[in-house]
């Protein structure tokens, strides 16, 4: 894949067209309000994952209208006893779940505690996941997949749910006594990544705990931008939509503000590490820069982050790389 995007000189000043609604955190105060009337009720039930080196609970807890989400909690089994941990809570890539219980506890073998949310409606694409979307959009047209469901109104957007389970999810987290709930780290990969950089704007002011945010090329940023250059799915979705429903450009445009990173995640306050890869053709550069630079500046612009880049890579980014590199930020940051 050549690189089709803007060159990294005009990537690192890139800003977003995108303007927050003028009621975005009274429309997140109330959907959040919302969510907390419900009973977080998490269960952790331990489960045998065939290792001897981590534990790991089987977890359910309350999401969006209090329908169950699904997760994993893996733990160290050599953890002090009297010690909470730092937890990692992460958000799975576009159409993966959980996964099986022995998939992924990486987080846990670097000796932090690792929360693995499911996501409600997918799991169909190759890493499985448990977690049913009991609140169907209302009645509205869709293109087949995700990118449109519910996308007629900002209430019944389908992503109103997922980043209300996301943030229930954290609670759910810090509720387990072997996790310290004042050291909690947000993390994720593409849908992940694009998760967390939701959360990390939707906790301030909201959540206490949340100290940093690991969005790794991250998805759901800069819509109007994504939907015009990108090449490769999910984005496309909804231009194939708007391919048919060829009046409805601004309206969505309109309800998809509510959901972009670029708006949530301007109200973070914590420390981020993104990452970008030059050539990724899903989630473009140009998106993830959007987000990064409009990253903390409700803040005032004195929140730390960075950004790695890989030059030569398509939507894989720097996997294991990028994971030395924030294995080195947590350390950092945590001691």
């Amino acid at each position: 894949m050549p690189l089709f995007d803007l060159p990294l000189e005009q990537l690192r000043n890139y800003t977003s067209g995108v303007t927050a609604p003028s009621d975005l955190d009274a429309f997140w105060d109330s959907t959040i309000g919302e969510a907390r009337k419900y009973p977080l009720g998490a269960v952790f039930e331990p489960v045998d994952n065939y290792l001897t080196v981590i534990e790991t609970f089987d977890v359910t807890f309350a999401g969006f209208g209090g329908s169950p989400v699904k997760g994993w909690l893996h733990l160290p089994a050599n953890r002090p006893a009297d010690e909470p941990l730092p937890v990692v809570v992460q958000y799975a890539g576009y159409s993966g779940g959980r996964a099986l219980a022995n998939q992924d506890a990486k987080w846990a073998q670097a000796g932090y505690a690792h929360f693995i949310m499911d996501t409600r409606g997918q799991g169909y694409g190759g890493i499985v996941g448990h977690t049913a979307d009991p609140h169907p959009s209302a009645g509205d047209v869709a293109h087949a997949g995700l990118m449109t469901r519910g996308v007629g109104s900002r209430e019944d957007y389908y992503y109103r749910r997922v980043y209300v389970d996301a943030f229930r999810a954290v609670e759910a987290a810090q509720a387990h006594p072997a996790v310290d709930a004042s050291r909690v780290v947000v993390a994720g990969i593409s849908q992940g990544g694009g998760i967390t950089v939701a959360v990390a704007g939707l906790a301030a002011g909201r959540l206490d705990g949340v100290i940093a945010a690991l969005p790794d090329v991250p998805f759901l940023q800069d819509f109007p931008r994504a939907i015009d250059i990108t090449p490769r799915g999910p984005y496309p979705e909804i231009a194939a939509f708007l391919a048919r429903h060829r009046d409805r450009y601004e309206p969505i445009l309109a309800v998809l503000n509510y959901f972009d990173g670029v708006n949530l995640g301007s109200a973070a306050t914590v420390p981020a590490l993104f990452s970008a890869a030059q050539m990724d053709d899903i989630c473009p550069p140009s998106t993830v820069f959007a987000s990064f630079n409009a990253y903390g500046t409700r803040a005032g612009g004195g929140v730390s982050k960075d950004i790695e880049v890989y030059r030569f890579n398509n939507h894989e980014g720097g996997q294991e790389h990028q994971w030395n590199r924030q294995l080195e930020f947590l350390r950092k940051l945590l001691g």
